[in-house]
């Protein structure tokens, strides 16, 4: 062969050598021309069962180490109430430790993005100086949807400003026993209010367009999140309102008054679905198959990922994680696509792993998982940006925000008397005084004000722990620079009686908590509140304002109180309550939970039999602005 011959030979084979090459590393699923469905049916056939059951891990942050996430192919990584990268974190410092997770995850063979996720249950509030928006309790008292969007939206904004592009809310429980210790993440004891309230999702995915199939999972954009609805189903109607427990009620029933609110997620886009700690008619969440498989995605076809809560699997059992391979495999069998595992990784790859070689999970069920978790990656964009936005960092607590929290406040104000006769009201105040008394453990602590899952799980009290205004700096504020303002946060009755003031407002309520230890059978008002109220109210014209996350007893108080208003756990923004008390804006809230007279009476809802209450369902009084 002559030398050209050769040569010519040489470029022919060099050219199909490169073709070849281009061919081998084109991968359909990095291509965002191509459609969802198709993207991630070729990556799902690229992927071992290994890094199939990664994608299937939630791990918390603390674990989520470059090695971890490489190894193990973690699918996701969530941050637990309270878990930050370092004390007062600022976005700055969420961004560089997410990012370098994400860089982990997507330097692995396929390159599949990591999904975080954080409990943004009111406001994005595990991190500091971010927005605190009033818990869902006090927004079902404001009867607005389109507040409850723009919240959403404001949250999506914060929390990805963080670097954070999934947050576990909104809580689309129906509470129907003020004794559970979650009953102020529920916006009413009404099916129909919480239906209506799940406008929060298109206010943090976006709007669903109006072509796409019902429920397929919708995230607009970068200045969006995927949301969560939780915790299917029946969390809040538990037997006495035990966090976690039994709901005793008929399919029926169940259809009735707490699985609504999941249809009205899915139409409107919701991308995951967390399923409840708490049984059915005995039988765990996380272990039934007839709801989770059947009815939510069959009957329902809900196509996002449903995940369970934290440590969810393992409460299967009693005690709970005492017989974890069943637990994997009950929960997963059941219809549970993404485990929040979030320490114990290791084993569940494990034993995961040998539940489906020896066929007690089939590999269909694996591929179903793992399928909508790609689904809802795709959606949200994240193989195209996986990483934070860094021009988003001055959307935490951003004055917007803020002003949109001290609306959420005056609208979720419940007046529930004004004046000891009809015809002579106590408010609004006036803002010109010679003298007034603040009273209260309440009046004068952020922390109190704002309630569990704020900053920490549990929440706390203090001014130190975020950025806001308390009530009482809120009315200091808003009266006249004339008016001499005393704060005692435990008055004594003599005191008061010589006092000479023109009137006082109490602030008093329970401290934070979450979950079960706020489990609560007399649901009294903790003390020194009770005193505090008699040591003030039976001297002096006084206005009390109650900080809780639900109705206590205050039968006993009512009489001697000339104003008594439900505050709810407001937030950051205590300036909301000042605004309305002196007049600026008028008390507009309504009663989204039946205010009982005695724990006796419990569980009691608007349209029972004996229905008896101290103020009814959908019961407030209204005042005008003052001109």
């Amino acid at each position: 062969m002559e030398v050209w011959q050769k040569f010519i030979c040489f470029i022919f084979i060099l050219l199909c050598c490169s073709a070849v090459t281009e061919a081998a590393e084109y991968m359909k699923y990095k291509d965002p021309k191509v459609p969802i469905k198709a993207r991630v049916e070729d990556l799902l056939r690229r992927m071992t069962l290994e890094e199939k059951i990664g994608q299937m891990s939630q791990i918390e942050r603390l674990n989520a180490t470059s090695n971890v996430l490489k190894n193990y192919f973690i699918g996701s990584v969530l941050s637990g109430g309270g878990s930050v990268p370092s004390p007062l974190a600022t976005a700055e410092t969420w961004v560089k430790a997410i990012n370098k997770m994400q860089k982990a995850a997507v330097s692995t063979r396929l390159g599949v993005p990591i999904i975080y996720g954080i409990d943004a249950v009111h406001g994005h509030n595990n991190v500091y100086k971010a927005t605190i928006f009033p818990h869902n309790v006090g927004l079902g008292a404001t009867r607005d949807p389109n507040l409850v969007k723009r919240i959403g939206q404001a949250t999506a904004l914060e929390a990805r400003a963080t670097g954070i592009p999934y947050v576990f809310a909104p809580c689309v429980a129906v509470c129907r026993d003020p004794r559970w210790g979650r009953c102020y993440e529920s916006y009413s004891e009404d099916t129909t209010i919480v239906k209506q309230m799940t406008e929060i999702i298109p206010g943090l995915q976006g709007d669903v367009p109006k072509d796409a199939r019902k429920g397929v999972p919708y995230v607009a954009g970068g200045r969006n999140v995927a949301a969560c609805a939780k915790h299917y189903v029946g969390d809040g109607g538990t037997h006495n309102g035990i966090n976690e427990n039994n709901t005793i009620i008929d399919f029926r029933g169940l259809l009735k008054i707490h699985m609504p609110p999941y249809y009205d997620a899915i139409v409107k886009g919701v991308s995951t679905i967390m399923v409840s700690y708490s049984s059915w008619n005995g039988v765990k969440m996380h272990a039934n198959r007839f709801l989770v498989t059947h009815f939510l995605k069959n009957k329902l076809r809900f196509r996002g990922f449903v995940i369970s809560d934290w440590q969810g699997i393992d409460r299967i059992t009693s005690p709970p994680g005492s017989n974890y391979t069943y637990s994997i495999q009950a929960s997963i069998n059941a219809g549970v696509d993404m485990i929040m595992i979030p320490y114990n990784y290791p084993e569940f790859a494990n034993d995961l792993t040998s539940l489906v070689k020896n066929k007690d999970i089939p590999i269909s069920r694996i591929n179903d998982a793992v399928r909508r978790i790609l689904r809802v990656k795709f959606t949200m964009g994240l193989f195209e940006k996986p990483y934070a936005d860094p021009s988003l960092a001055g959307q935490i607590g951003a004055q917007e925000h803020r002003k949109l929290a001290r609306e959420a406040v005056r609208k979720s104000l419940v007046l529930l008397k004004n004046g000891k006769l009809s015809f002579k009201p106590v408010l609004p105040l006036p803002k010109k005084s010679s003298k007034i008394l603040v009273a209260g453990t309440h009046a004068d602590d952020l922390g109190y004000q704002c309630g569990g899952w704020t900053i920490s799980w549990q929440g706390q009290s203090g001014n130190n722990i975020t950025a806001g205004t308390t009530i009482l700096n809120a009315i200091k504020s808003t009266v006249d620079p004339t008016t001499k303002i005393v704060f005692s946060k435990r008055p004594r009755a003599v005191d008061v009686k010589s006092g000479k003031y023109d009137y006082a407002i109490v602030v008093v309520g329970e401290p934070p908590y979450a979950e079960t230890a706020g489990d609560n059978t007399n649901l009294t008002i903790p003390a020194p509140g009770p005193s505090i109220i008699r040591n003030v109210c039976k001297n002096v014209k006084c206005v009390v304002i109650l900080i809780s996350g639900r109705p206590l007893v205050v039968q006993p108080y009512i009489a001697m109180i000339d104003a008594f208003v439900a505050a709810w756990l407001p937030g950051t923004e205590g300036q909301g309550v000042a605004d309305v008390l002196y007049g600026d804006y008028g008390f507009t809230g309504k009663l989204a939970r039946t205010w009982f007279k005695s724990v006796d009476q419990l569980p009691m809802n608007i349209g029972d039999k004996n229905y008896d209450p101290l103020f009814p369902f959908g019961f407030g009084l209204t005042t005008k602005p003052r001109k």
